[in-house]
């Protein structure tokens, strides 16, 4: 079932929004679009022109033509909205050869949710910003279910080759990709700005799960992101615990720097509240630029967690706190620029547990120790996902002397891994003084947590 607005509704109704005010009515110009339900034979008409708040209802099925998303332009206050059922019987589109599947060519305020992108292990990426467009932003990626596409490393379930900002990606899984993620190029020309990563589960990738590319400086765009932004990455699982190539071995995640001078030399990254599980060939994570780093569990039986040194460029200002590591090789790798002096660089309050716990800084004010000896100061380290407890023993717990307020300037650092409150001096990712941890560390969609 679905209804159209006519033109001339529309029109009263933003003169009655105008008129009468519509924020203090609860009313949004988001109601304006039209809505539509479309099937297999029918979608790619709709798709040609949709005006600011329409929305595509797909119904179950088959899709076998791609997702055109080309010159489509919604607003902030009413983007279009291209979504599938919620439940298992869901709008399945399937790769064809010398095409991406979800291709986004110069667009703005797009919602793609509730799809599955079936790659039939074709050389074709899953969704693409393709590299020949000039800019896409504001793009919201919901709910995607990402599989078949590890034909190769160079095959991605979701990849930006343009300029992109403002999009969010969240609540997608992304199951045995080449790359899971890709957002750049490789050349530093394609910068992603201010976006949002949470809530999605990549698995089993033969590279990257993860990589954001290095930043040569911007060039000035209509609409371009000014001043000081931030990309968040929070409340992911990322392993490659059943995948990962040798030959061409890659962490979890890569984080490039931001650019040298101008426009963007202050963004950030933020990253917390994430789940990194195992890699055998590769570090759990690999980052430069700038780098804020807390509250996230790295477990690697296998290899290395951290390491924040150069790969393009520079390490600048690194803030690594409250995180709880346990790995067979190197915990905590910090690698400072000679030439940086101005940027501060510190590794603190984080539990610690591996081969070679914190190198490249003092390691007195982080609680450390042997692989083998988290089992003593850790609930259940070493217990099958589901069933892992990484929740520290409060009693063999020491409080770090680190004034807090450090923290304050990072947004959800007075909250740990499982979003409750901390109190008091903690290590870890796991505030102290609570009873158990709301999610056991398993390969799902972490849930999110409840408001506080």
């Amino acid at each position: 079932m679905h209804f159209m607005i006519k033109s001339h509704h529309i029109q009263l109704f933003r003169l009655f929004v105008a008129f009468f005010g519509g924020p203090s009515l609860g009313l949004s110009l988001a109601f304006a679009g039209t809505a539509y339900t479309v099937g297999p034979d029918t979608y790619l008409a709709k798709l040609k022109k949709l005006e600011p708040g329409a929305h595509v209802h797909l119904l179950p099925g088959e899709y076998k033509d791609g997702l055109p998303i080309k010159y489509l332009h919604g607003s902030a206050q009413a983007p279009i909205t291209i979504s599938g059922p919620e439940k298992e019987s869901r709008a399945v589109f399937v790769a064809r050869p010398g095409h991406n599947t979800v291709s986004i060519i110069n667009s703005s305020y797009i919602t793609v949710r509730n799809l599955d992108l079936d790659g039939r292990n074709l050389p074709v990426d899953g969704v693409k910003c393709e590299g020949h467009a000039d800019w896409a932003h504001h793009i919201t990626l919901d709910g995607l279910r990402v599989r078949g596409h590890g034909n190769n490393q160079q095959t991605v379930g979701i990849s930006t080759k343009c300029p992109a900002w403002g999009w969010v990606i969240r609540n997608n899984i992304i199951d045995g990709a080449g790359t899971g993620l890709y957002l750049g190029n490789s050349d530093g020309r394609a910068p992603f700005i201010a976006g949002l990563i949470e809530h999605n589960l990549v698995i089993d990738t033969r590279g990257y799960n993860l990589q954001i590319k290095h930043q040569l400086a911007r060039s000035a765009l209509p609409g371009i992101p000014e001043g000081n932004n931030t990309t968040i990455i929070r409340h992911n699982v990322f392993s490659k615990a059943n995948g990962g190539s040798k030959d061409v071995a890659r962490p979890n995640i890569l984080v490039g720097h931001w650019p040298l001078t101008g426009a963007g030399a202050n963004d950030r990254y933020l990253i917390y509240g994430n789940f990194f599980y195992q890699n055998p060939y590769e570090s759990l994570f690999q980052g430069e630029g700038n780098i804020a780093l807390y509250n996230n569990l790295f477990v690697n039986y296998l290899g290395d967690a951290i390491r924040i040194q150069p790969h393009n460029e520079t390490t600048r200002a690194i803030s690594v706190f409250y995180n709880t590591v346990i790995t067979k090789g190197s915990g905590i790798i910090l690698v400072r620029r000679e030439d940086d002096p101005m940027y501060s660089q510190f590794v603190i309050a984080n539990i610690v547990f591996a081969g070679s716990p914190v190198r490249g800084t003092a390691s007195e004010k982080n609680l450390t120790g042997k692989f083998d000896e988290a089992r003593k100061y850790l609930t259940r380290p070493f217990a099958p996902l589901g069933e892992m407890n990484l929740m520290p023993v409060v009693a063999k717990i020491p409080k770090h002397s680190e004034d807090g307020m450090r923290f304050d300037i990072y947004p959800e650092a007075d909250l740990d891994f499982d979003g409750d409150l901390r109190t008091g001096h903690n290590v870890g990712a796991f505030a102290i003084n609570k009873t158990g941890s709301r999610w056991r560390p398993a390969l799902e969609i972490k849930p999110a947590a409840a408001p506080q």
